[in-house]
């Protein structure tokens, strides 16, 4: 045999390895790595989880979205028997029933239509109850607590210490609504209030 003709073997084998790296390089560079993923898919499903949740808890509430007249306030029922009480020394405990705010007769929350009422009320007792343990509510704490409710770092805003407790401000206009709440992280003495956004989204 000569050297020509034994050398072919070898040249066909060298040729089919590098055919075989090439293809294995191109399978690799065809899948989908994580970096090639968009960087705002995550900020997209968050924003649609915030969707369903804002969804979930106005579900009771009415399809309203422009302002409407006066809304009435049932007059508090009162009772003839005996009123309970808890003894002096008992743990205040955070509120289980929805408690009907006053209607203000002044300043941007007479423009929150009815739907925005009815799911600021969800809302403020939703987010009270988790904060009510919460022994030091330090900013990180809290927006780690909101964050856990469904609400995003987009709507959550001025979030800062002030004293012992942490103040924040939510964005919750949504369906052309104007909702926003104010709250104070102080463990047994959490507030949120409703308030109205300058313009709905």
């Amino acid at each position: 045999m000569s050297r020509r003709h034994a050398a072919r073997p070898t040249f066909a084998l060298t040729v089919l390895a590098a055919l075989a790296l090439a293809a294995c390089g191109t399978e690799k560079s065809g899948a989908e790595s994580p970096q090639d993923k968009p960087a705002d898919a995550a900020g997209v499903r968050s924003g649609a989880a915030f969707t369903d949740m804002m969804r979930k808890v106005a579900r009771p509430c009415p399809a309203s979205t422009s302002p409407e007249g006066p809304l009435t306030v049932p007059a508090p029922t009162v009772s003839s028997g005996p009123v309970e009480t808890s003894p002096p020394d008992a743990p205040e405990t955070p509120p289980t029933d929805a408690i009907e705010p006053a209607l203000p007769t002044a300043g941007p929350e007479v423009e929150l239509n009815a739907r925005d009422w009815c799911a600021s009320a969800l809302h403020e007792e939703r987010i009270t109850q988790a904060l009510w343990d919460l022994a030091d509510p330090t900013p990180a704490k809290v927006r780690t607590i909101l964050h856990d409710l469904g609400y995003i770092d987009e709507r959550i805003h001025d979030l800062r210490r002030s004293g012992k407790a942490t103040r924040f401000s939510l964005d919750l206009s949504d369906r052309g609504g104007r909702l926003c709440l104010d709250g104070k992280a102080a463990g047994e003495q959490t507030v949120v209030d409703k308030c109205g956004a300058a313009s709905g989204t």
